[in-house]
């Protein structure tokens, strides 16, 4: 089984561009002190425009680029800037979730128990299903477990509005898959093993740095893998994932997997069972349909 160890950062700043109030979500890191992000209202932020959030710590829009992104040079990097995040940034919850308000709770319930790497800014929901206790449970079964690490931003969950997928723009996510995971990966397939990936995020990064023959290679940098039917899945096996909604390019990875006409059916189930959507909804496991 393959996870994805990402952690979620206090990404969502609140601050003043002079008297204007301005909201801020990172969504990913492009150097030590540089990151994009989603600004709320960013009509009238422009390239030089600084930022404050509190006294001392600010960032200078770099760059605006479309649907209200912004490129920021915080004033600090690395470290200084997690633990500015830490202090001043809030959990970036989704908005169907308290209006996005978060709480002290949030900080442990919306991490995965395996969350490590710092970076992310929304959690890989699939893996808020696992306690402690069930992973024990998959050791006993001798299930071996990895952990790759894929930076969820938030241009994964944006919906599709064009008529042809070719034409929408998947924004990067920073992944990286260790030399000893692809060892690993690579040994149980050839040992005859199944790859489990827990959540869409792991999915595409194994699919991300797998060579055409299948084979897994250490992978370190961005991705903008955008699955769709017709896509030949050279890594997982097995996919457990959480309901996702129509339109959206988890939908379509999904049906890339298991069959659009196989989808259908399990969402109307879904839906006449009362199955919940959403991060703390609940999840299937999908076996991959043959080629």
């Amino acid at each position: 089984m393959v996870f994805n160890d990402t952690k979620v950062i206090p990404a969502r700043l609140l601050g003043r561009r002079g008297l204007a109030g301005v909201e801020l979500t990172l969504h990913q890191r492009t150097g030590l002190s540089q990151w994009k992000a989603f600004a709320r209202p960013a009509k009238k932020l422009k390239p030089g425009d600084r930022v404050d959030f509190a006294e001392g710590f600010s960032a200078v829009v770099a760059e605006k680029g479309e649907m209200g992104e912004v490129t920021l040079d915080f004033d600090r990097s690395g470290e200084d800037l997690m633990v500015a995040l830490e202090t001043h940034g809030h959990l970036p919850l989704p908005p169907y979730i308290r209006q996005g308000t978060a709480d002290e709770r949030d900080k442990g319930d919306y991490q995965t128990v395996f969350a490590r790497e710092k970076g992310a800014v929304a959690a890989p929901t699939a893996g808020l299903h696992f306690t402690p206790e069930l992973l024990a449970a998959l050791d006993a079964r001798g299930v071996k477990r990895v952990t790759v690490t894929l930076h969820v931003g938030a241009g994964t969950f944006l919906p599709v509005k064009v008529d042809d997928t070719d034409d929408h723009r998947m924004h990067q996510e920073i992944g990286v898959v260790t030399p000893e995971t692809a060892a690993a990966v690579n040994a149980a397939r050839a040992a005859g093993g199944r790859v489990v990936a827990v959540g869409t995020t792991s999915a595409r990064l194994l699919e991300s740095a797998a060579d055409p023959l299948g084979t897994l290679h250490p992978f370190d940098g961005a991705t903008d893998i955008f699955i769709t039917p017709g896509h030949v899945f050279r890594q997982v096996d097995v996919l457990l994932t959480n309901f996702h909604l129509p339109r959206s390019t988890l939908f379509m990875l999904i049906s890339a997997f298991a069959g659009l006409e196989r989808m259908k059916a399990a969402y109307e189930h879904a839906k006449a069972a009362g199955y919940r959507f959403y991060s703390y909804g609940d999840c299937c496991l999908l076996e991959r349909t043959p080629i």
